[in-house]
């Protein structure tokens, strides 16, 4: 039987994770009740762990973005289909730091930084959704009850 978890949290989630550098964030996704855990220790907010957290047989480790192939390949994959002539420009922003601010702000001046949004959004939440079938998670509508 597949666990069911809260798409909604599970974004999150993975936001927050995503937020630094890959192992600098973690969430957990509880296996038996689709409870997801914070690790927030090292922000100071306390949220208490399971003591078996690491173990991958009762928990799932929320992914970073770079885990799901969401970093400068889907930047470069949008761009090859939205503004080809760009790629070569967006190619060097990223040869340096800021890239992702350079990135954006050609976007917004070419009027796609909404779509790039979106765009984002439906890769995000496409890698979740064949991560959380890997893992023997159902991903449900909705939030838990009490939140």
């Amino acid at each position: 039987m597949r666990t069911n978890v809260y798409l909604s949290e599970l974004l999150d989630a993975h936001e927050f994770v995503s937020a630094g550098t890959p192992f600098e964030h973690a969430a957990y996704v509880s296996r038996e009740t689709g409870r997801i855990f914070w690790d927030t220790e090292d922000l100071g907010l306390g949220e208490e762990l399971p003591e078996d957290v690491k173990d991958g047989t009762l928990y799932a480790c929320v992914p970073h973005k770079h885990d799901l192939d969401l970093g400068q390949r889907l930047v470069f994959r949008f761009i090859e289909a939205n503004a080809p002539e760009a790629y070569e420009q967006v190619r060097g922003y990223f040869s340096r730091r800021g890239a992702y601010a350079r990135f954006k702000d050609l976007l917004e001046r070419r009027g796609l930084l909404e779509a790039w949004y979106s765009y984002e959004q439906q890769a995000c939440e496409a890698a979740l959704r064949e991560w959380a079938e890997s893992e023997n998670l159902e991903l449900v509508a909705g939030q838990r009850a009490g939140d």
